[in-house]
């Protein structure tokens, strides 16, 4: 039974965030035999409920008979303040009950300024915060996703992590569970399991500059090194989605398409931590594409991957589903992806589908920044892509940018205009007749926030002042008025960072932050610097030391205990490479020797093109 009222509920701003009755949700019996999971969502529902992950676990656990698995959501104020009022728990949305009634809470970190809110959902679901605090009465708290990969700012809270495919060993870790085992015998049992890592079974030591000086366990049950979990084949994926009642962000079906990618962008942490790329076969595809859309009534599908057009087979693959929608009338989504060859021939041949704006990543300006960040894209390839995307009926392109990478000047900088021009005058090239509508130039430029296990996990991050005053120069410059230009808030980058590349201690800061009222960080107008600066102050943190500071090569990193598989020397070299802007080629132009040994493990992404449609010409990159 639900912890408020119908009655209560119509009183909040959206009250179809918590009532549940979502289309394809799954309902079970709740036996004392059953093993109960939360997948608790550290944002707003409808957040949630666009992440393509949260839709696979839910249906990977539970075509499980012996597991249920039930969402939760961080509620908006007004139901905090709801439940907070009436001194009711947070509850999960398909039965109702309270969270601690759960065996397992599984959060995914998708992002870092979701913290607090963590802290915050265990708050209102009546569970103590740390994690020494909890006995065997409590769930088990878990957490997994691309924040996973450094995982230490959040060790004082969080029982056990996984890293990895989800799919991987999570049938494995629930095989060994038993209601009737205490908390620590277990994380024992578990502790060995490819892609888990208990953070209490483990201890740091820093040395006098601050930095850690060991990192080992403290059980005979801990190994050294945790193994990240990795699926060598992709399998499971639903043939229904969840659909919601009430509005989503991005409000249509998804197709994972592959995992992984071939190229080695230097700042793209998902490049690195989901190598080798893995391809789902056309005929799968195909069939889960029309199980989906006939499941969920909705109107377009999006192609997900890291890079689409790598897949192996994709002009298979579009033919198939362009055949699909067509008799569904159903819209093809592109995603972003590299302007080669195949991307093009997908835009000729998706002409006649709905249009909406184009979506470009150049990422830098110049080229010399681009070969900086091995991005293998030249201006060259960058307008030619745009011309074709104009001549099949695009009017709007969306340019992604970074701000702050390593080696930047202010004369790169400002060439993200000159590119930004380049491509406005690109689309005069068409004739009259065939510009329908004047041209829309979206810039959007982060700030780059080193992350771990990439070749910049090493490099210093700009201040925020640096930030700002590029920023400022940038938009000062701005003349054309065909071109918008947006930029993220340089202080929220600051705590990112900090967050992204830190160690344990920076649990009293992230649980102090959240005493003093941080919750929804990630959304602008609810973060509060000046109270994360407060909070660093009170755990005697100087956040310079993780953000403005630039690594060793011998320094002990927080993360140096996960084998993700690539080797920290291979990065290392990256990360010395990028000082001379040289260029390294990606998995289908030959092997880097990233310390996967993809052939010799059966990795080898052998289904995709042996050929690379960009042949290598400059540099050892991309022609």
């Amino acid at each position: 039974m639900r912890a408020l009222s119908d009655s209560e509920l119509l009183t909040l701003t959206k009250p179809g965030r918590y009532t549940g009755g979502d289309v394809n949700a799954v309902s079970k019996e709740i036996t004392p035999g059953l093993t109960r999971f939360a997948f608790c969502f550290p944002d707003v529902y409808e957040i949630g409920m666009s992440h393509l992950g949260l839709q696979m676990l839910y249906f990977f656990l539970n075509r499980r008979d012996d597991v249920f698995c039930e969402r939760v959501f961080m509620p908006w104020f007004d139901m905090v303040d709801k439940l907070q009022d009436s001194d009711k728990p947070l509850f999960a949305i398909e039965s109702g009950n309270p969270l601690g009634e759960f065996d397992f809470l599984g959060f995914t970190l998708q992002y870092e300024m979701s913290y607090t809110n963590i802290l915050a959902m265990l708050e209102l679901g009546k569970i103590p915060l740390l994690a020494s605090q909890r006995g065997d009465s409590h769930p088990i708290i878990c957490a997994g996703g691309p924040c996973a990969t450094n995982p230490e700012p959040l060790a004082d809270f969080v029982d056990f992590f996984y890293i990895g495919d989800g799919e991987a060993s999570l049938d494995e870790i629930l095989n060994k569970y038993d209601k009737a085992m205490g908390r620590r015998t277990f994380l024992e049992s578990i502790a060995r399991v490819d892609g888990v890592y208990v953070p209490s079974l483990y201890e740091a030591t820093y040395g006098d500059d601050g930095r850690i000086s060991s990192f080992a366990p403290t059980s005979p049950a801990a190994p050294a090194m945790v193994k990240r979990a990795m699926l060598p084949k992709l399998g499971f994926f639903p043939d229904k989605f969840l659909t919601p009642l009430t509005e989503a962000v991005q409000d249509r079906a998804v197709l994972e398409i592959a995992r992984g990618c071939v190229h080695g962008c230097r700042f793209c942490q998902a490049g690195f931590i989901y190598r080798p790329m893995r391809e789902r076969t056309v005929p799968d595809l195909l069939a889960h594409a029309a199980n989906i859309l006939d499941a969920t009534g909705h109107d377009e599908i999006s192609l997900l991957s890291l890079s689409a057009c790598d897949h192996g087979h994709f002009d298979e693959l579009l033919d198939g589903l362009l055949d699909i929608v067509k008799s569904r009338r159903v819209n093809i989504s592109l995603p972003s992806t590299r302007l080669d060859a195949k991307y093009l021939s997908a835009l000729a041949k998706t002409q006649n589908l709905r249009k909406s704006s184009l979506t470009v990543a150049p990422e830098a300006g110049s080229q010399r920044m681009r070969d900086i960040i091995n991005k293998n894209l030249t201006e060259q390839q960058i307008l030619e892509g745009c011309y074709n995307a104009f001549l099949a009926g695009y009017d709007k392109i969306k340019l992604y940018f970074m701000s702050g990478l390593p080696g930047e000047t202010i004369e790169d900088s400002l060439s993200v205009l000159e590119l930004c021009d380049k491509v406005v005058e690109t689309y005069y090239r068409l004739s009259y007749e065939e510009r329908k509508r004047p041209v829309s130039v979206s810039v959007s430029t982060s700030c780059f926030v080193p992350k771990a296990f990439t070749p910049f996990q090493w490099a210093a991050q700009a201040a925020p002042e640096e930030f700002i005053a590029t920023q400022q120069e940038v938009k000062g410059k701005l003349r054309n008025k065909r071109i918008t230009y947006r930029y993220h808030d340089a202080k929220t980058a600051q705590i990112e960072g900090v967050l992204a590349r830190g160690d344990r201690r920076l649990g009293k800061a992230i649980l102090a932050a959240y005493q003093a009222g941080a919750i929804y960080d990630g959304w602008s107008e609810h973060f509060d610097h000046a109270r994360w600066l407060a909070a660093f102050e009170q755990a005697a943190i100087d956040p310079g030391f993780y953000t403005t500071r630039q690594r060793e090569a011998d320094e002990i990193l927080p993360w140096d205990f996960i084998d993700m598989g690539i080797s920290k020397a291979f990065l290392l070299s990256e990360w010395q490479k990028s000082a001379t802007s040289q260029l390294t080629t990606n998995c289908y132009q030959g092997c880097a020797n990233c310390g996967l040994a993809c052939n010799k493990a059966g990795l080898s992404p052998c289904t995709g093109p042996k050929n690379c449609s960009s042949p290598v010409d400059r540099k050892g990159g991309a022609k």
